[in-house]
């Protein structure tokens, strides 16, 4: 019986070469081993599964690629659920989502309204600011 789990080991190496592990992925790419765990919990990552440890191959490390793309471009995890199914299902690691012009435009607006809010609170603060170095002088 010995004598067989080494050969299953070698026999697994090579698959396992090209894998990172869960803290490989969450250093490389700046995620914390939670948000991988959630991804994977939404159905957004779907992690190879050995025991209790995952493995993150080409295919998941672009679609984790994908979600923090489209968390940089202002989407919800809900959108970026959604624009991942619609990928064609022959696609299997998409590198672009499909946005058509309306959802574009849709998101610009929310960002810009987004930047004017912040825009707003900024100026506040600033005047804040002032007042209390303009009080303290």
């Amino acid at each position: 019986m010995n004598a067989s789990s080494p050969l299953k080991t070698t026999a697994l190496a090579p698959d396992l070469a090209e894998l990172l592990t869960i803290g490989e992925v969450s250093r490389l790419y700046g995620v914390t081993l939670r948000a991988l765990r959630f991804y994977e919990q939404r159905g957004l990552l779907t992690p190879i599964r050995r025991g209790g440890a995952r493995f993150y191959d080409g295919v998941q490390k672009v679609r984790l690629q994908m979600i923090l793309k489209g968390k940089h471009l202002g989407f919800t995890l809900t959108e970026i659920t959604d624009l991942l199914a619609a990928e064609s299902p022959q696609q299997q690691a998409p590198s672009e989502f499909a946005l058509d012009e309306k959802m574009v435009l849709s998101q610009l607006r929310h960002l810009e309204e987004r930047r004017s809010d912040l825009d707003q609170a900024i100026a506040e603060l600033r005047a804040v600011h002032q007042k209390l170095c303009g009080t303290a002088a």
